[in-house]
């Protein structure tokens, strides 16, 4: 009796340990995932047709937007279904960008993509003859600005480009 419980004792001991050695990385990878839309620090640029309209770095994260043509959306990474939570994204930079700067812009709402497109910003609409290309560092992004993950450091560019 008195072997089955030091057994006891060892065989449960043993598991606490295990327990409480592999409980912080547990936890650690959890807050990982939990700070997936932590604010990130971007340059935004806005490049008109006849030159510079912004330029600034900003903290954005992924959130709703709003715009008088497309009206209340998500706009965080989840769109189309890009990534599982939430990220930061080019179009809500622009939005935080414009919101914190005292600049409009607007952008239709393309259900069928689960995007904006962007059409006007400070007054410059694409019209036409142009629109608003969207890259980051440099390269056209692949997928709209609401499903596209932007990290810290990226160089957000908004630019009117023509036909």
């Amino acid at each position: 009796m008195r072997t089955t419980l030091i057994r006891r004792a060892a065989v449960t001991t043993a598991a606490l340990g295990l327990a409480l050695t592999t409980a912080p990385a547990v936890a650690q990878a959890e807050t990982a995932t939990t700070y997936t839309n932590a604010p990130v620090r971007v340059t935004v640029t806005v490049q008109g047709p006849d030159g510079p309209l912004f330029r600034k770095k900003i903290f954005t994260w992924g959130h709703d937007v709003t715009t008088a043509t497309g009206g209340t959306h998500k706009c965080d990474g989840t769109n189309g279904s890009a990534h599982a939570t939430k990220v930061p994204t080019p179009t809500a930079a622009l939005d935080h960008a414009a919101k914190r700067n005292g600049f409009t812009w607007d952008g239709t709402w393309y259900a069928s993509f689960d995007d904006y497109s962007v059409d006007t910003v400070k007054g410059v609409s694409g019209g036409g003859s142009a629109y608003w290309s969207i890259s980051v560092n440099g390269t056209p992004t692949p997928v709209g600005g609401c499903q596209f993950e932007i990290e810290n450091g990226d160089q957000v560019a908004f630019t009117w480009t023509s036909f």
